[in-house]
């Protein structure tokens, strides 16, 4: 035999017992169970203040155009302290088009905490 051959030889054995190594490791396993609940925390945001226009206010949603922006409209429903106090408006008459107002709500939210503003006379 050559110095080739035995080279080549020597490299095909050293392929077949890594192989073999190979076939003969277990299987990677999860390190997590299955069966157990995935759990998260929900982090708190950030309460700010908006200052709006309304485009249109009922007993489900309020749909307003921020003070700023006129091109930013945000959809947002009711707290249980917002509802309380969009049924007393509502039942004064309600918020109009146009009205100023300013809105108490979560950062990343749609609910709207407390709704801060006088409606105007209804039409």
């Amino acid at each position: 035999m050559t110095k080739n051959n035995l080279r080549w030889m020597r490299l095909a054995g050293i392929a077949l017992a890594f192989a073999a190594f190979a076939a003969a490791a277990p299987a990677a396993r999860a390190q997590v169970d299955p069966s157990a609940p995935v759990t998260t925390r929900h982090l708190k945001g950030k309460i700010l203040w908006l200052k709006a226009e309304v485009i249109h206010a009922d007993n489900h949603e309020l749909i307003v155009r921020e003070a700023g922006n006129e091109m930013a409209v945000h959809t947002f429903t009711y707290g249980p302290k917002a509802e309380q106090q969009i049924e007393k408006v509502i039942a004064a008459g309600g918020y109009q088009r146009g009205d100023a107002i300013k809105i108490h709500y979560e950062s990343g939210q749609t609910i709207a905490l407390e709704i801060k503003g006088k409606p105007s006379r209804p039409i």
